[in-house]
Order: structure tokens, then C-alpha cells, then sequence
């Protein structure tokens, strides 16, 4: 059983930055898709980043976070990084960390949360003007 663990939620002003971090276990998985997902109240839940810790790459971006996020791999491929710059209130929200062993790691994983496997508890971001 995959258990997730992320963190590093905050509350901060627009143009501030965040690191999220999620890290797996009882094992690292060398050729998972790690990815996050949010959902701000009374929305559904949106994906933002994902990432192929095989390699490291390729990574995709929903079009709101491209040029501000950064999805990244750690050197133990157990922990994967999103960081957050520019930050906006639209990217208000809870984070959570997603992750799947067998599925295709490309675009539409971000467009299918109903199809993910295992899932982190949620880190709040909370941006403010």
C-alpha cells in the first residue's frame, strides 16, 4: 500500500512563493506518476502538476500554473517538489498529492482524478491580495 505524505501548505500574500512537498512510503517507486491535485470550496478538484519519477521527465502543467510552477524530483526519488512562485488567490485551495504506479503519465493523468490511486491528506494554500 502506497501511503503519501505532503506538506509545506501556508498562508501567504499574492506574489509570495510555497514548496510543497510529497514524499512515499514504506518504499520509493523509481517509475511512478506523482503529481498534485487542488480543489478551492464549492469547486472540483483541479489537476495542477504531474511528474514521471523514473526520469524526472516529461512534466506537465495545467495552462494556470504554467511559467509559475515547477514540478521536481528529489535525489532519493521518494520525494517530489512542487514549487509555487507568482502566487495568485485563484491558486487558493487544498493540495494533495497524487499518485499512480501502472498509468500513462502524460497530460490527461491531470484530467482524471477519479482514476488515481492513492492520495496524500491535503495541505492548504491560502493566498491574499
Amino acid at each position: 500500500q502506497v501511503q503519501l505524505m505532503d506538506s509545506g501548505g501556508d498562508s501567504v500574500q499574492a506574489g509570495g512563493s510555497l514548496r510543497l512537498s510529497c514524499s512515499t512510503s514504506p518504499y520509493t517507486y523509481p517509475g511512478a506518476c506523482i503529481g498534485w491535485f487542488r480543489q478551492a470550496p464549492g469547486k472540483e478538484r483541479e489537476g495542477v502538476a504531474v511528474i514521471y519519477t523514473g526520469s524526472g521527465e516529461p512534466s506537465y502543467y495545467a495552462d494556470s500554473v504554467k511559467g509559475r510552477f515547477t514540478i521536481s524530483r528529489g535525489s532519493a526519488a521518494n520525494t517530489v517538489y512542487l514549487q509555487m512562485n507568482n502566487l495568485k488567490p485563484e491558486d487558493t485551495g487544498l493540495y494533495y498529492c497524487a499518485a499512480d504506479l501502472f498509468r500513462l503519465c502524460d497530460a490527461s493523468w491531470l484530467g482524471a482524478p477519479d482514476l488515481v490511486n492513492y492520495w496524500g491528506q491535503g495541505t492548504q494554500v491560502t493566498v491574499s491580495l
